[in-house]
Formats: structure tokens, C-alpha cells, sequence
């Protein structure tokens, strides 16, 4: 019998604790703020406080380049690639922005997180039936208070860290709401904790932040459209990955 590695004990018995714990105080503090701050600001400190607790509990150390090519004060949709569940506290801890994401509508039923979500007035959507109308509706009244969209565009996480199809869902909201998109490289979160691995390790990650993209001034944007706007988005995150991670991982090897 093969007795687990460090990490996994680490995982089990330290880290998953800790974090339900960092849940339950911070998550309970975004639900009662709620009660007087409507626009959910309280609740992104939160939640940004949630994830800096997060890395620094797991041993995550992160990097941040590019973030003088985005405006502060300016309303953006932020895309990122998806490569591990610490792709969140990574951005939010990250990016000095109040930033709101669509979820998957299952999520809205998880005790603490789900209310956290709810009433920090993130978005959801059912995958089997969206509605694109009522997510444009709501998003456009997020927009009006300057909150910016964080999307992980691929809609799922990669299983080997290379970057998948970019869904054009996202980016049809963007042409209609008529705003730039921030193409977002995450390098390096596949090593802390990949998809179908109960175990987290420590690790180097950097967050590069591209130039905004300007979504295209077309007043009925189609599905091609859209997909267009969305294969140029990943062309940039998949050509950083893939330099940045994967070719270098591949030079140390050689060595």
C-alpha cells in the first residue's frame, strides 16, 4: 500500500480546514454587509481578503505583469485561461478592480459561497438554458456603477494547463455592453493544484495583464462575431502560456 505524499496530508488535514474557515468568517461578513451595502463593495474586500488568506496558506507566490496597461477607474471584461480552482484567488487577490464573475447557476445552492455570491451580485447562468437577454440586462446595470466582468472564457479548467476553445458567449455580452477585454495569462496554477487532484503544493505563479482589446462597434453582433472576437482574445493567452510555461518547462528538461 502506498502511503500518500506530504502534501496530501498537508491538504487534508491543514489546508482544507483552514480555508473552510477563511469561508465561513469572510463569507458570513460578505452576507451581512449586504444589508447596507447594496452595490456589494464590502463583499469584494472580502473577498479579496479570502483569497490573499488562500495563497498565502497554501504557499502560492504570485507575480503580477502588465498591470500598467489597464486605466483604473475603467470598466473592463477581464478574460482569463483556466488552469486550477486558484485561478480565482489569484485574479481577485490581483487585480485592483471590483470585479464580478459569471457562475455556473449550481453554484447559487452552495451554503456560504453561494449566498456570498448572490448577494455580492455576481452573475449566473444556467448552462443547459441561458439566458443571454436577462445576463445582458443585469450585467449592463453592473456596468452602469463601474464594476467590471472577470470570465474564464474556456468555461472549464484544462486538465494539462494548455489553453482550450475560448466560448464566445462571453464575448458576444462584450460587442453588445460595448467593452474592451482584457486578455489575462495565468502561469503556473496547474502545479498547485490541477484539475482531478485532491492535493494543493506550493508554488510560483505569474498573472500577465495584456492590452485591452476594444470590442467591435457592431449593433447586432452574430455567433461568428462573436467567436471571432473570441479566437483573437486567446490567441494572446494561449501564445503567453504556451512561451512562458511550456517552452520554458521544456528548455529546463533539456538542461
Amino acid at each position: 500500500m502506498r502511503i500518500p505524499p506530504y502534501h496530501w496530508w498537508r491538504t487534508i488535514f491543514f489546508l482544507i480546514p483552514a480555508i473552510s474557515v477563511y469561508t465561513i468568517i469572510l463569507g458570513t461578513a460578505s452576507i451581512v454587509s449586504s444589508l447596507w451595502d447594496r452595490r456589494g463593495y464590502f463583499a469584494h474586500r472580502c473577498a479579496r481578503a479570502w483569497s490573499w488568506l488562500i495563497l498565502k496558506t497554501t504557499g502560492v507566490r504570485v507575480t503580477v505583469e502588465g498591470l500598467d496597461r489597464v486605466t483604473p477607474g475603467t470598466t473592463y471584461i477581464f478574460v482569463s485561461n483556466h488552469q486550477s480552482i486558484y485561478d480565482t484567488p489569484v485574479l481577485f487577490s490581483s487585480l485592483p478592480y471590483q470585479l464580478r464573475i459569471i457562475a455556473k447557476e449550481s453554484l447559487a445552492r452552495f451554503p456560504v459561497l453561494g449566498w456570498h455570491l448572490k448577494r455580492g451580485r455576481h452573475l449566473f447562468v444556467d448552462r443547459h438554458h441561458p439566458d443571454r437577454a436577462g445576463i445582458l440586462s443585469r450585467w449592463r446595470s453592473l456596468v452602469s456603477e463601474g464594476l467590471s466582468l472577470m470570465i474564464f472564457a474556456e468555461g472549464t479548467r484544462s486538465l494539462d494547463g494548455h489553453v482550450g476553445r475560448f466560448k464566445g458567449g462571453s464575448f458576444l455580452l462584450a460587442i453588445e455592453a460595448g467593452l474592451p477585454v482584457v486578455p489575462v495569462a495565468i502561469i503556473g496554477t496547474v502545479n498547485v493544484m490541477p484539475k482531478n487532484r485532491l492535493r494543493t503544493e506550493p508554488a510560483d505563479v505569474t498573472l500577465i495583464i495584456h492590452d485591452p482589446i476594444p470590442a467591435p462597434a457592431i449593433e447586432r453582433p452574430t455567433g461568428r462575431e462573436a467567436k471571432a472576437f473570441a479566437d483573437r482574445a486567446r490567441a494572446v493567452v494561449a501564445a503567453t502560456v504556451e512561451a512562458r510555461q511550456f517552452r520554458c518547462s521544456g528548455a529546463l528538461a533539456e538542461r
